[in-house]
């Protein structure tokens, strides 16, 4: 499976799974532009992959709960392409703590922020590199407590509240975005084992029935997605928590 024709953005992507995601499509072939909410923390991942002798890998500064930092980085990938295939919206500030009182006011702000309207804002400024693509999708990190009901997580209200935002924004857009031929698809993941995809445990963690949900099964299945033919619009992954 190779993503040479591909040219992918990905957001939050200075660390964790959207290091990791950054990371994988870069060695499949993919042209990455990858931002983090600092911009060193993009360049590492930048240097990092471009040490691994894949040269197509562009950073950027990008913070989602500033629209005028999304619009510059969308302005910034357009200087370098004229089409986006593939935009990953894995950026969202995590918030723990099941007690409401336990989170100040900004931080409150700064969660509901980045998830929801960061998420919101980020599709609405690469929609139109989006479109000049010949097979554009747009897939979503949400998490299980974007899912109705759910409630075996320690994260804060306002990350279920963030996690509900994208997940209802996602469920419009798909419908609204396919007649255009946008696909529009949604990861509801629980917690997940996020390993190095650059350690010799990445090829080796045990992958059972018993096991932990890993980063590796993640990145296969928007892999599966996105490489599906065009008449196939899968619209969300769901994952039984263990």
């Amino acid at each position: 499976m190779r993503l040479d024709d591909h040219r992918v953005v990905i957001t939050a992507a200075g660390r964790d799974f959207g290091r990791t995601l950054a990371i994988r499509l870069a060695e499949l072939g993919a042209e990455v532009f990858l931002s983090a909410r600092r911009l060193d923390a993009a360049e590492r991942v930048r240097d990092e992959i471009r040490g691994r002798g894949h040269e197509r890998v562009h950073a950027f500064g990008c913070d989602l709960t500033d629209p005028a930092s999304i619009r510059a980085f969308a302005s910034g990938v357009e200087r370098h392409t004229d089409h986006v295939d593939l935009l990953v919206n894995n950026g969202s500030r995590w918030l723990d703590g099941p007690d409401l009182l336990s989170a100040t006011d900004d931080d409150v702000v700064d969660t509901v922020a980045s998830g929801a309207t960061g998420t919101v804002l980020t599709v609405k400024n690469f929609l139109p590199l989006l479109l000049n693509s010949d097979k554009p999708d747009v897939v979503t990190m949400v998490s299980a407590c974007g899912t109705a009901g759910h409630d075996r997580s320690d994260a804060h209200a306002a990350f279920y509240a963030a996690k509900s935002a994208q997940a209802g924004f996602a469920e419009i857009l798909s419908k609204r975005l396919r007649p255009q031929g946008v696909r529009v698809m949604s990861l509801y993941p629980p917690d997940f084992e996020n390993g190095d995809p650059l350690s010799e445990e990445w090829g080796t963690t045990r992958r059972t029935s018993g096991s932990t949900l890993t980063a590796h099964s993640l990145v296969e299945c928007i892999l599966f997605a996105v490489t599906q033919p065009r008449d196939c619009f899968i619209k969300a992954f769901h994952f039984e928590q263990g």
